[in-house]
């Protein structure tokens, strides 16, 4: 249970034990809350005493009086303004007014209850005082936790970006110097490895643009019956260059009929993932075998390869973002690291699962599971 400190502000000794009573063991729970709040009560009798404990011992609430001995009470609410203290002000007074109303909503008073006042009256005000501190907090901790993944954001991409520009702008400045002769074929190692690189950036931003657009919501999907299988072999023919320069070979497996309502883009971007991955970490001679099947209950789509395999702590890295698992056998390895974890976001929207299992120098499976009730047969026309 959460505990907020209420500081009562209050020149008369029965209204701050008043108070007291009524709060002391009332809480304050909402259904988007995991937590109800219970009330510590802090009492100040003046003014001063209030600005002093407001500034050494910070409470959430302040219940405000505003005829107090020495400063007022919208003094008080001044200092709390002009100071961007985060802390919630009601006013309690007998005395209020338009003028005094106007004049405390325009210094951060969240509302007014008038003395005297049920003990019913101070606990609706306190649900609703608590609702919007925690709204506000929660909204203020949001955004700065978005300021910090988009620090987080960029600060990957401009170091993933960084490598390679420098290395293509080092290759281009020898072929601009001619230091290696006049003769173009001197230069193709550094040609390919400039177009290697280039080739990387180029998913790189294609990777984040997926995950931006499904993370934002703003992908326009369009959900079709879709021929699983036609997307496989389409995204085997998208690998097999690299496949067949490694002497890798691909094999599908596949249903009859294994058609299935969703967006061809989202699903291309699955098989994408997945086979790059599988070639990629295989070894040299090495098999991929995807088969999709039609269960009773699911689609099963599972891609399986004689790669590098890796460690059950490597397995726990996976699908976040930027993750790319670093040792000897992958430091020749290019990717984003957005890869798996863009894949695990869509399958997820459609109500699936994916699950890893994998060896060291044996190999690993992807395993994803649809629910079925997407899935339907193609219509005649």
């Amino acid at each position: 249970m959460g505990k907020l400190k209420v500081l009562v502000v209050d020149d008369e000794p029965g209204i701050r034990s008043g108070i007291s009573r009524i709060l002391r063991n009332f809480t304050v729970g909402y259904p988007f809350m995991e937590d109800d709040f219970s009330f510590e009560i802090i009492e100040a009798e003046t003014g001063e005493q209030a600005l002093e404990i407001i500034n050494s011992n910070k409470p959430d609430i302040v219940l405000l009086d505003n005829k107090l001995p020495g400063i007022h009470g919208i003094e008080v609410l001044q200092h709390i303004n002009k100071n961007h203290i985060d802390v919630e002000v009601m006013m309690i007074t007998s005395y209020a007014s338009l003028e005094l109303a106007v004049k405390a909503t325009g210094n951060g008073a969240f509302n007014f209850v008038p003395k005297p006042f049920t003990p019913q009256e101070l606990k609706s005000s306190m649900e609703s005082i608590t609702k919007h501190l925690f709204l506000k907090r929660m909204t203020s901790k949001m955004k700065e936790e978005s300021k910090q993944l988009k620090f987080q954001f960029l600060s990957v991409l401009s170091h993933e970006l960084k490598s390679p520009i420098n290395a293509i702008e080092g290759y281009l400045k020898i072929m601009s110097d001619r230091q290696v002769g006049e003769n173009i074929k001197d230069y193709q190692t550094m040609i390919d490895r400039s177009m290697t690189r280039i080739n990387g950036m180029r998913n790189l931003i294609m990777d984040m643009l997926d995950l931006t657009k499904i993370e934002s919501g703003k992908k326009k999907r369009e959900l079709k019956n879709t021929d699983l299988n036609e997307i496989a072999k389409l995204a085997i023919s998208s690998i097999e260059p690299l496949a067949i320069q490694r002497n890798i070979s691909i094999h599908l497996h596949s249903d009859e009929n294994t058609f299935y309502q969703s967006d061809c883009d989202e699903m291309e971007i699955i098989f994408n993932n997945l086979l790059s991955n599988a070639v990629k970490y295989n070894l040299e001679n090495g098999e991929v075998n995807i088969s999709i099947m039609k269960q009773k209950k699911e689609i099963k789509i599972k891609v399986e390869d004689t790669g590098i395999g890796m460690t059950e702590e490597d397995v726990s890295k996976l699908f976040h973002d930027f993750v790319r698992i670093k040792n000897s056998k992958t430091k020749n390895i290019t990717g984003s690291g957005l890869g798996l974890s863009i894949t695990k976001d869509i399958v997820e929207l459609y109500g699936g699962k994916i699950d890893v299992n994998s060896i060291p120098d044996k190999g690993t499976t992807f395993t994803i599971m649809l629910p079925s009730e997407h899935s339907e047969k193609p219509s005649d026309d």
